[in-house]
């Protein structure tokens, strides 16, 4: 071979290394977010609600807007049994395939449950219920691995796999149910979460663990998550944050639980995120945030399309500051959900002011967030 020939071998290996480094959430470059997207999971609900997205006025899918604004990712949220068209695995699959054409990469979260499973509720599917920790164990791990399987089979392979949601307190309650204070019982749910990710490397093999927790304003009880987890020799590749300024704090406490996490030598992202554009309703729900009070950076940033803009700038700056390249980017919750679709059948949209697009579906500024730095 010649030298020009061996130098064209060694180009193309380095782009691929670099180009499956970025799918993966790996930080090949410091300084810059490899993982910039959305949770999208209400794309296809509000498609049959009749919502169309549109970015300076040229109307698009969801996914193709959020790729020209410089997306890399997508995440779809799946239920076990729901009802047909919410969340349900052949929505996801749906969704998945369309990202996918347009080159982003795709993020499974499983929630286990037939419906919002989050730091406050955690119910096992119908189906699995009265199943012992033994069996409730096997169950989680073929579930899962069948699940990743369905996606690989399409030709859609999961990028990232998170292996429930929001699992601060554990999941599958009352059987894995972790309380507050030390003297806790992790184990049940140290169970349930090891089988999970079995169930993970099973389906997908190449992908990513991702676990996540609700406290991305608190260094103490994430410390304290990955300690536990970490004792039991889970093996998992990113921990994922939820960090809502109305809930979880200021951008400094994000920073410190994001300091905290790569200290342990973990990467983290961003997993939920959303901040308001406006403090108006949007439908007949009253909306999370209703003043800019509960805006813990609220002064920085005005509850108006700049000033969301301005957050999501914010955010990804302190990110990219996170020591050692371990802070791997964002994700925005939802922001093409708007009304009329509601949270739950014949319910309303409380979070309709906290979306990237306005009530019309026409692009805010925040959209630029997805590009490059």
């Amino acid at each position: 071979m010649t030298l020009l020939g061996m130098l064209v071998v060694v180009l193309v290996v380095l782009t691929i290394v670099t180009t499956v480094a970025v799918a993966l959430g790996q930080n090949p470059r410091s300084g810059r977010l490899p993982i910039r997207g959305a949770d999208i999971s209400f794309t296809l609900q509000e498609e049959r609600a009749g919502t169309e997205y549109r970015d300076e006025g040229v109307a698009a899918p969801l996914e193709r807007i959020m790729a020209d604004h410089g997306a890399t990712a997508v995440r779809l949220r799946v239920w076990v049994d729901p009802p047909a068209g919410t969340s349900d695995l052949a929505s996801a699959l749906v969704l998945a395939r369309r990202a996918h054409e347009v080159g982003l990469a795709v993020i499974v979260d499983l929630h286990y449950s037939d419906t919002w499973a989050d730091h406050s509720r955690q119910d096992p599917p119908a189906r699995w219920r009265g199943l012992d920790l033994a069996d409730l164990a096997d169950t989680v791990r073929s579930y899962t691995r069948d699940t990743l399987a369905a996606f690989r089979r399409q030709g859609t392979p999961v990028e990232i796999v998170q292996v429930g949601n929001e699992i601060s307190h554990g999941m599958l309650w009352p059987a894995g149910w972790v309380g507050p204070g030390d003297d806790a019982d992790w184990g049940p749910f140290l169970t349930l979460l090891r089988a999970g990710v079995a169930g993970a490397r099973d389906g997908a093999p190449t992908a990513r663990v991702m676990l996540h927790v609700d406290s991305g304003g608190d260094p103490v009880t994430t410390g304290r998550f990955l300690d536990h987890v970490g004792a039991a020799g889970i093996p998992f590749d990113i921990l994922g944050l939820s960090y809502y300024p109305f809930w979880n704090g200021s951008l400094d406490q994000l920073g410190r639980t994001l300091e905290e996490v790569a200290a342990r030598g973990r990467d983290v992202l961003v997993a939920e995120t959303a901040y308001p554009w406006t403090l108006e309703q949007g439908d007949h729900v009253e909306n999370i945030v209703t003043s800019a009070d509960q805006l813990a950076d609220g002064g920085r940033f005005p509850p108006t399309p700049e000033g969301q803009a301005a957050y999501y700038d914010a955010l990804r700056t302190a990110i990219a500051r996170v020591p050692g390249g371990h802070g791997l980017g964002f994700l925005a919750w939802e922001p093409g959900w708007l009304p009329p679709v509601g949270w739950a059948a014949g319910e309303g949209d409380h979070h309709a002011n906290l979306g990237m697009f306005g009530w019309n579906g026409e692009g805010l500024p925040s959209l630029r967030a997805f590009g490059r730095p």
